[in-house]
C-alpha cells in the first residue's frame, strides 16, 4: 500500500475519533447536575475528551507501519515505564493531575469568591491545566493548577455560597458629599445588609456600596443593578450631569 494511502487512512481514523469525542462531550455537557457536582463533572468531562483524543491519535499513527514498529518496541520494553515517570515529573502533567485533585477535593469551586496572591475575584473556570479567576475589575488571573493546589488561597464561600455585591463610584470633591452618600444609601436600602461608606478622598471621593447576595451569579447581577440605580440617583441629584 502506498505511503500516502496510509496517511489518508490515519487522517480518517483520527477524524472519526474526533467526531466521537465531540458527540461524547455534547452528551456530557447537557447533563443537569446540582451545583456542588458541577466542578467535578466539568473536569471529568474534559479529562474524558482528552483521553479519547490521545487514544485516537495513537490509533491513527499505528496505521503507519514505521510508527507501529516503534510503538511496539516501546510497549514491549520497560522504557514505557520510564517514559511515564519522566512525563509525570514535568509541569504539564503535574498541572493535569492537580486539576483532577482540585475537582475531587474542591478547595475551590466554580463561582467561589476567593483571594489569591492578594487579588480578589470569582472562580470562573477550572480547566484541566489552569484555573481562571475573574478579578473585581474584570481581568482574568490564570493560575496553573499545580500552583493553586500547593499555595494558600482564601475562599470566602467554601462553606456558605452567600457572598456580597460591591461597587465603587467616584464623586467630585466639589459636590455635597453628605447628600450624595444619603442618596446612595437609598439605592441599597432595600437589599440585605446594605452598607455605604466613603473609602477615599484622593482626587475624587470614592464611595463604596455593598449588599449581600445568595451566590456569585446573583452578586454580579446585583452589582450591575446597583450601578444603574446609582447612576440614575446621582443624575437626579445633580451630581452627574
Amino acid at each position: 500500500m502506498p505511503f500516502w494511502h496510509r496517511i489518508v487512512i490515519a487522517a480518517v481514523v483520527f477524524a472519526a475519533v474526533w467526531a466521537l469525542e465531540r458527540l461524547v462531550d455534547l452528551w456530557l455537557r447537557h447533563k443537569q447536575l446540582p451545583p456542588e457536582a458541577v466542578t467535578r463533572y466539568r473536569v471529568l468531562r474534559r479529562s474524558i475528551s482528552a483521553a479519547i483524543l490521545v487514544i485516537g491519535l495513537f490509533s491513527a499513527l499505528l496505521v503507519i507501519p514505521e510508527v507501529r514498529a516503534i510503538a511496539g518496541g516501546l510497549l514491549a520494553s520497560s522504557a514505557v515505564l520510564a517514559l511515564v515517570v519522566g512525563f509525570a515529573s514535568q509541569q504539564t502533567l503535574s498541572n493535569f493531575v492537580a486539576g483532577i485533585l482540585i475537582a475531587i477535593t474542591q478547595p475551590v469551586r466554580l463561582g467561589d469568591r476567593v483571594t489569591y496572591g492578594g487579588i480578589d475575584g470569582v472562580v470562573e473556570e477550572i480547566g484541566v491545566m489552569y484555573t481562571f479567576i475573574r478579578s473585581v475589575d474584570g481581568t482574568r488571573l490564570v493560575v496553573p493548577n499545580s500552583k493553586l493546589s500547593s499555595d494558600s488561597i482564601l475562599n470566602s464561600s467554601i462553606r456558605n455560597r452567600e457572598t456580597f455585591a460591591e461597587i465603587t463610584v467616584q464623586l467630585p470633591l466639589t459636590c455635597d458629599l453628605d447628600a450624595a452618600v444619603g442618596a446612595l444609601r437609598d439605592v441599597v436600602a432595600g437589599e440585605r445588609t446594605p452598607n455605604v461608606s466613603v473609602t477615599g478622598l484622593d482626587g475624587n471621593a470614592s464611595v463604596t456600596l455593598r449588599a449581600s447576595a445568595p451566590d456569585a451569579v446573583a452578586a454580579l447581577k446585583l452589582e450591575s443593578d446597583l450601578r444603574l440605580r446609582a447612576h440614575a440617583k446621582l443624575r437626579a441629584l445633580g451630581v452627574w450631569t
